[in-house]
């Protein structure tokens, strides 16, 4: 044994020349007996020996102020010790069974009592500190008890202390292997090496001076002193920290006490041995060794804690067994009960123990093999009465959790709980509701920095298992938002907010840092009912006619727009301008054809002249009253008192082509001439207004129309910083050496020899004007490259911009809009070129006398197979006034096929005719294929209708 500190060699009487001291001040002693395991303090010294006899020895301080050795004494137990730990007056022995014995060495007769507290729950370890001690039972709890001046008993309620032991909850999650206590601190040790200290620390004893010297070593022993720390590690090496006038630290480097450094035993006398055990009591310090040859298990440090891949997998395979009698299932469900209402047994059963991987537990890196976990899992939940056992547990140990956890180690719990919840739901559905919300319902009442670590490994797993975590969280919603009336309750509405909160920290999680999506966006989406949503949007209409707080707020509408799916969007949007439109009307006109009023009509009446549309738009447009914009829009052209539904969507068709195009002279073009921009020299800033108006306008009245802007302008609508990635989409090439530039080295930068001067849209520009001419180095590459971003899409159209948005936000409500992604609203306002020609001939219906065999009809799809994809895409334009399909698909068109009623003549002599507004096709009964192909494509004819 080494033995060094305050007067430690006459801690044991040793014969004369077994002692071997150092100039260094560590003594080696060779002992006649082997000591399984020791403790001392400022008047007690207890040890066993390996046969499990206890002995306390009482130390005295003489006249002369040295300390004095009282008599050896035997403590008689009815059964074998493992572990003694010793205060001021108190020694704690752990019998081989796990029962806690306290004596009290002021009293004649060393008699040993057990704590109430801890009667009945099997303890696997025992510390002592001057005035308190700490317990670590065999299923994972901490209970400290004693004095709590220091705040020694973690309780963080700074009392006095506590007689009867105490739950320590902070440390409930962590799965831990050892305790150790000193004079008036505490040390807990994890599984995967975490140490954990709390208490006094005026002598650094808490080891809080630097945050290196131990990093990434695998701790497996802690011992406390009074003021002082000793640390082992796997290597064997010793490190201590603390006070150390008495010379406990041992030798070691000369640096601040509360730095942990490594004690440098003598050479001489450790030649050939392994350090076993570390012990630290008083003012004095042991290590014991042993052979290279042999090891041993260390005392006081019982592997219950412990639980290997093979034993959990044993384990499984017992509870999980066909056959079994009435007696071993009672013995399964105790061990399947202690297992899963204990957060640090679950811990600890799915650790990563490849290449002891679960070591470099971090904030990056949850130390789990998830693999592993979710075989295993999978296997358990098969089983329906193992399933029933298994949930009943977790929900106690969910109810169980820790708001604090303490450490990285205590959150592993919660990717574990998902891994559960997602093999429940995977076999057995209908049970997974109630696990889930009280899950989701812990993780919501974590501190804001223990959440960003969760969400930080699940940013750190795979794509297919996120998505995986993912669907569990919407699955639960599902069971819940699927019933019908969905309910309205207090509870219900709580659980499911509670349930999106943690789709939404998961979803930020994925698109937070570079914004790049991990998974796709669309993976969030909940298939709502349309009931809700609606119900969600009366709430929101009437709070915000009222401008006043309401007791109940809309649900879905406010906070987690992202659980929505493009249709649901679309839908409450569409339905918010009818009801926004009817709102600004006292009758409602019929559909399809619109009698004209006069001033005060209850639409929004544009009268055009098609030889000068543009110039005849702008000029009604900001002569309107801005109460106008939210009418139902209706176009008359040249004087026409006929209006149809196809007037306002060719408006649209026609005026957006002619607006976005050079001669406008509002907009720049891009090297292909197929993206359109701001203009930075545009002069009349009114027109972006009145051009922002007409694009709300379109997306009010449901009118897709020809906007080729890149996605930079829906960001911004949105709020949604552009980017370079925006920027090559608009100009590749400028793009492509932006990023070449961030991937220079530094010579090639400097020998470009470029500054922060750029030309843009035939002007140049000065990126920082306050230092004229400024190099570009591989210092500010990145500004250089952000400057000119910056300039593209937000300094250079600044005005121009702000007045485009304030046009659009005249016309669409700007909460409703910001329910869209930049994605999304492009799609609804522009469209999309995905046609499934097919698709359309599935969803046509017949009317009157036809049908899908009727020889008219099998004519018509002859004679449209037949044309061109320019003809077809006419054909879609002349069916319902757009040219590109809507964002939803071609699911959305729903073509009606009627005979085209005729007053005179032949039906060779007439053309097909549409009604727009509602996809219908009038067909005359054409003779033969020939004449019904020369009249369709002359129907077809682009612009023939509009310029006639």
């Amino acid at each position: 044994m080494f033995s060094w500190g305050e007067n430690c060699q006459q801690s044991f009487r040793v014969k004369a020349g077994t002692r071997t001291s150092t100039a260094d001040g560590v003594h080696f002693l060779n002992l006649s007996y082997q000591i399984r395991d020791l403790s001392a303090a400022h008047n007690v010294l207890a040890f066993i020996k390996t046969n499990g006899d206890a002995f306390i020895i009482r130390t005295y301080e003489s006249t002369d102020g040295r300390r004095v050795r009282g008599k050896q004494k035997f403590v008689d137990c009815k059964t074998k010790i493992q572990a003694v730990s010793c205060g001021d007056d108190k020694v704690t022995l752990l019998s081989e069974t796990g029962t806690v014995l306290c004596v009290d060495t002021t009293e004649a007769s060393f008699s040993p009592s057990i704590p109430d507290a801890l009667c009945h729950i099997p303890v696997c370890q025992v510390a002592c500190g001057n005035q308190h001690s700490v317990a670590l039972t065999k299923d994972g709890r901490v209970f400290t008890w004693g004095q709590d001046s220091r705040g020694q008993l973690g309780l963080g309620n700074r009392s006095t202390g506590t007689s009867s032991p105490q739950h320590l909850r902070s440390l409930s999650d962590i799965p831990l292997v050892q305790v150790a206590a000193g004079g008036e601190h505490s040390f807990a040790l994890s599984v995967s090496g975490g140490v954990f200290g709390w208490g006094r620390n005026d002598c650094g004893q808490l080891g809080l001076g630097d945050t290196t010297e131990l990093w990434g070593a695998k701790v497996t022993k802690i011992a406390c002193g009074r003021h002082h720390t000793l640390v082992l590690t796997d290597s064997k090496r010793i490190y201590s920290f603390g006070c150390g006038e008495q010379g406990q630290l041992g030798p070691r480097e000369a640096a601040h006490a509360s730095v942990p450094l490594r004690v440098q035993l003598p050479q001489d006398a450790n030649d050939g041995k392994n350090i076993w055990n570390i012990y630290a009591g008083e003012n004095f310090s042991f290590a014991t060794y042993t052979s290279n040859e042999g090891d041993r298990t260390s005392p006081n440090t019982d592997t219950t804690n412990y639980v290997t891949p093979h034993s959990i997998d044993d384990m499984i395979n017992n509870w999980t067994c066909e056959y079994y009698t009435k007696q071993s299932w009672k013995k399964n469900k105790m061990e399947i009960h202690k297992m899963f209402s204990s957060a640090s047994c679950v811990n600890r059963s799915f650790l990563d123990h490849r290449k002891d991987k679960h070591f470099q537990t971090s904030s990056r890196y949850s130390g789990l093999d998830l693999l592993f976990a979710h075989r295993k899992l999978k296997k358990l939940v098969r089983n329906g009465d193992v399933l029933k056992e298994v949930e009943a547990a977790a929900l106690l140990l969910v109810s169980s959790l820790d708001k604090n956890p303490v450490g990285e180690e205590g959150l592993r719990i919660y990717l574990l709980l998902n891994e559960l919840l997602h093999a429940i739901q995977k076999h057995h559905r209908q049970l997974s509701t109630k696990l889930a919300v009280a899950v989701a319902a812990a993780l919501q009442r974590l501190s804001a920095e223990s959440l960003q670590i969760i969400e930080d490994w699940w940013c750190s797993v795979s794509a297919s298992t996120l998505v995986k975590y993912v669907q569990v969280w919407k699955q639960a919603l599902s069971e819940i938002l699927s019933t019908e009336p969905v309910p309205r309750d207090a509870v219900v509405i709580s659980g499911v907010k509670t349930l999106l909160l943690v789709l939404r920290h998961m979803y930020h999680a994925n698109n937070r840092s570079t914004g790049c999506q991990r998974i796709p966006n669309e993976t969030y989406c909940l298939g709502i009912n349309q009931e809700l949503l609606i119900e969600d949007l009366n709430l929101w209409r009437t709070q915000k006619a009222q401008s006043m707080n309401m007791n109940r707020q809309p649900l879905i509408l406010h906070n987690f727009p992202f659980v929505m799916d493009l249709q649901s969007k679309k839908l409450l949007f569409d339905i918010d301008a009818e009801r926004t439109q009817r709102d600004q009307q006292t009758f409602m006109p019929l559909i399809g054809w619109v009698a004209r009023s006069g001033s005060g009509s209850c639409f929004f009446e544009l009268m055009l002249t098609r030889g000068s549309l543009l110039d005849d738009t702008f000029q009604q447009l900001a002569a309107a009253p801005r109460s106008d914009y939210k009418k139902p829009l209706v176009v008359y052209f040249d004087e026409n008192p006929k209006v149809t539904d196809v007037y306002k969507r060719d408006f649209f068709h026609h005026l957006f082509h002619e607006m976005v195009s050079a001669k406008s002279e509002m907009f720049m073009f891009n090297d292909s001439k197929t993206l359109a921009w701001f203009s930075s020299r545009a002069l009349d800033r009114t027109n972006f207004f009145l051009f922002g108006l007409l694009c709300g306008l379109a997306l009010y009245n449901q009118c897709i129309v020809h906007l080729p802007f890149p996605l930079a302008l829906f960001k911004k609508l949105l709020d949604t910083k552009p980017t370079l990635e925006d920027l090559m989409d608009f100009s590749p090439s400028v793009g492509e050496s932006l990023k070449c530039i961030l991937d220079y080295e530094d010579d090639v930068l400097e020998n470009l020899d470029m500054c922060f001067l750029i030309s843009w849209d035939g002007t140049d520009v000065d990126l920082d004007p306050q230092n004229p001419e400024k190099p570009v180095t591989s210092q500010n590459k990145k500004e250089f490259v952000d400057a000119y971003v910056n300039h593209v899409f937000n300094a250079s159209v600044e005005t121009a911009f702000q007045e485009f948005r304030r046009g659009f936000f005249q016309v669409c409500d700007q909460d409703l809009v910001k329910l869209f992604r930049p994605k999304e609203l492009q799609g609804v306002l522009v469209g999309q070129e995905v046609y499934d020609w097919a698709k359309l001939k599935q969803n046509t219906l017949y009317q009157w006398e036809f049908h899908p065999g009727h020889p008219t009809i099998q004519m018509f799809w002859e004679v449209f197979d037949d044309l061109t994809e320019d003809q077809k895409k006419d054909f879609l334009w002349f069916l319902t006034g757009f040219r590109r399909v809507p964002i939803l698909g071609m699911e959305q068109i729903q073509m009606k096929v009627r005979v085209k009623l005729i007053e005179s003549g032949s039906y060779d002599q007439h053309f097909p005719e549409s009604l727009t507004c509602h996809s219908i096709l009038e067909l005359p009964l054409y003779s033969t294929k020939k004449i019904m192909r020369r009249r369709l494509t002359q129907a077809l004819i682009p612009n023939k209708g509009f310029l006639m």
